[in-house]
């Protein structure tokens, strides 16, 4: 690979990195977090295995994730009516309030060379 193409892969990684932390400064979550919660605003209720799928995360890192948006009350957790191994979980309002949050507000990205 070219030197310079790594450089700029470089470059941008750490770019990314600035932005999430900036990110999680402003509105408190995590970038997977708040995907979560915008997957879900999508989607409806989803199992944890479908969560990972669409987060691109093992198993184990979505289960990390639900946990700690629903201690934070943004999500909730359901059992299946016909499979009551299953669990669903959704959006709560105090999720679908931090999502509207979100999306009233940019983040300058000016700041950043891409």
């Amino acid at each position: 690979m070219d030197q310079t193409i790594i450089c700029k892969l470089r470059d941008l990684y750490r770019a990314i990195s600035a932005l999430e932390r900036r990110f999680e400064r402003l509105y408190d979550l995590n970038i997977n977090e708040a995907m979560l919660l915008c997957i879900l605003r999508e989607s409806g209720c989803m199992t944890s295995s479908e969560l990972a799928e669409q987060l691109d995360l093992t198993p184990s890192n979505a289960s990390k994730v639900i946990a700690s948006v629903e201690r934070l009350g943004f999500v909730s957790r359901a059992r299946c009516k016909q499979d009551k191994r299953q669990m669903y979980f959704s959006l709560t309002a105090a999720g679908s309030e931090r999502l509207a949050a979100m999306q009233c507000e940019e983040i300058d990205l000016s700041a950043f060379q891409f």
